[in-house]
């Protein structure tokens, strides 16, 4: 759930933090400059899944996977249950350094994993149950959020994938929240990548996405207007106890409190690296429209919570293969169409970033393959066996984006 902003790949375990008091592992540039060459730098973040190797349930081997990851070179860090591995990017400035970063890292913690008689995978919820209650890391935070928000945090074994965008400062990264808030169900369609839990179909495309709004403070993405207005809203979850401390602000786009960059968080894991890098070469364009928008004194579109609540539910049910609510004008229109239109409203940030040819790349080939959730469903229903489902996920950890 949360992570520690530390360059993970240039820190030693004993030095590591053991607490998560603010989210996101994306280091500083030296200069703690925000772009490189006038492009806007980006990071990544991903939260996996570990099973075992052979029952396919949620394995607890997450410190054993960890510390055979960083005798290979590769830094990673515990999350908030010992099912759960987490990496980070170092700051980027293009697609295939993050690519590169991500593939090294998936590829040695498949390794790790496989050595310990374990399975990583990349889905925004284990398939199957782990047959007992979810165990927390036996780190303070976490023991506290347990006693806090008991039943809450039973389940929440969930895996997103989260990207950092480099701000010039926090002022213009609340405003570009801002203008993200309307792309926001059209992201979270496009990375639906959850389609079992508890050892069913779900219903649903991102079941990560319903099960992660049981916690009282990952409320809708309201609009902050300035600043002010987010640490506004900040201190109202604050006060009210709905957030323990400021690493449980979980609103789907915020600025961080440590580094220079805006975090968006509505993402399930992506199945496949490629996915990932897609994600954030989007989040990157907008943010880049965004603040020539805010340049120009142009605020980001107002709507009501309940509309985006609405939208939200929508692509987490649908995903990439259904409808979408545009929650600016209550309309519904395919999936696919508005991330084109998404598309659209990125393209003179791809442009900026040369990103464009890739990302247009990358999203034909997601359209051809289906979404994660999509493709979940593919590999199960074959034969309607679980095990063909982890063997598609241990596939796509390491592989291309193709169809199952």
């Amino acid at each position: 759930m949360e992570k520690t902003e530390t360059d993970l790949a240039g820190v030693p375990p004993s030095s590591r933090p053991q607490e998560h008091p603010e989210p996101g592992s994306i280091h500083t540039l030296p200069s703690g400059r925000a772009s490189m060459g006038g492009v806007l730098t980006v990071g990544i973040e991903e939260e996996f899944l570990l099973l075992d190797g052979e029952s396919g349930r949620p394995a607890a081997s997450a410190p054993s996977v960890l510390a055979a990851a960083d005798r290979a070179g590769v830094g990673a860090c515990a999350e908030a249950t010992p099912y759960q591995v987490e990496t980070a990017t170092p700051v980027c400035g293009t697609a295939g350094e993050l690519l590169g970063s991500l593939s090294r890292s998936r590829a040695v913690l498949a390794a790790a994993a496989a050595g310990e008689g374990s399975r990583v995978v990349a889905s925004g919820c284990a398939p199957l149950a782990a047959g007992v209650p979810t165990p927390l890391t036996p780190a303070d935070r976490y023991q506290r959020m347990g006693e806090r928000y008991g039943m809450l945090v039973d389940d929440l074994s969930v895996c997103g994938c989260h990207v950092h965008v480099g701000m010039p400062d926090r002022e213009r990264a609340v405003l570009v929240a801002d203008h993200l808030r309307p792309w926001l169900p059209a992201l979270l369609a496009l990375s639906a990548n959850s389609a079992f839990a508890g050892g069913r179909p779900t219903g649903h495309a991102s079941w990560r996405a319903v099960t992660w709004t049981r916690l009282p403070s990952a409320v809708p993405q309201p609009w902050f207007g300035s600043l002010a207005g987010y640490e506004r809203a900040s201190e109202e979850l604050l006060i009210s106890g709905a957030a323990l401390d400021s690493g449980m602000l979980y609103f789907s786009v915020r600025p961080s409190e440590r580094v220079p960059t805006v975090e968006v968080r509505i993402f399930d894991v992506a199945a496949t690296a490629e996915e990932a890098v897609l994600y954030a070469l989007l989040v990157r364009a907008l943010a880049v429209v965004a603040l020539a928008d805010i340049d120009a004194g142009r605020a980001g579109p107002r709507f009501p919570d309940h509309t985006l609540r609405l939208a939200l539910w929508r692509a987490a049910h649908d995903g990439l293969e259904g409808m979408s609510l545009d929650p600016g004008t209550g309309t519904l229109l395919t999936a696919r169409g508005r991330v084109r239109q998404l598309m659209r409203r990125a393209a003179p940030g791809l442009e900026a970033g040369g990103d464009r040819a890739t990302a247009r790349d990358l999203l034909g080939r997601l359209f051809a393959a289906g979404s994660g959730a999509h493709r979940q469903r593919a590999a199960y229903g074959r034969r309607r066996r679980f095990d063909d489902l982890h063997d598609h996920l241990s596939r796509s950890f390491t592989g291309p984006l193709r169809p199952t």
